[in-house]
């Protein structure tokens, strides 16, 4: 018999300290570095036109941000989350520097991210009637549920921040 046929397997769990994956704060850095790309691309999209047409459904039946249109217009209420967007994900990216910029930028992802899931009961036509209504989602309703997920990343980020600034210096 070899010594390879011999010797105990090694489970895949008792080989991920020595892979690096559980080394220090990598799934806080891939976390954060996610919602930096995350915004970066979604404020990228509200500078086009072709992006303003799409968000009419979600700011006309959101409870948080209907004000949007009757204060910015069309085009501006587009431009306006472009812009606080860019500004989050700014102030997330500089949480790798300064955990208190980190703390802005996760509340104001944790409230970008409440303004978009309290939309989903207000969407018209979220649920299929056809299936027996709720909870078999259509339309736009699946694509808001994502950020059932993202608020809950908003809050890890929020909190971990949060506990590093008010940690006592060691």
């Amino acid at each position: 018999m070899s010594t390879l046929a011999s010797a105990p397997r090694k489970s895949f769990a008792s080989r991920l300290p020595i892979s690096g994956l559980l080394a220090g704060d990598l799934d806080y850095h891939i976390v954060r570095a996610s919602m930096v790309i995350l915004f970066f691309f979604f404020g990228y999209q509200k500078w086009w036109a072709y992006e303003a047409d799409r968000l009419d459904p979600f700011i006309s039946n959101g409870p948080l941000i209907w004000w949007l249109y009757p204060a910015f217009g069309h085009q501006g209420a587009s431009w306006f989350l472009g812009v606080a967007e860019w500004t989050v994900g700014a102030l997330i990216f500089a949480g790798f520097w300064s955990k208190r910029l980190g703390i802005l930028g996760a509340l104001g992802s944790t409230g970008t991210f409440i303004a978009t899931v309290t939309i989903i009961p207000f969407m018209p036509d979220g649920w299929d009637a056809a299936a027996g209504g709720f909870p078999a989602m259509t339309g736009n309703v699946p694509f808001l549920m994502k950020d059932v997920v993202l608020l809950a990343v908003s809050l890890y980020l929020l909190k971990q921040d949060a506990a590093r600034v008010l940690r006592p210096e060691a």
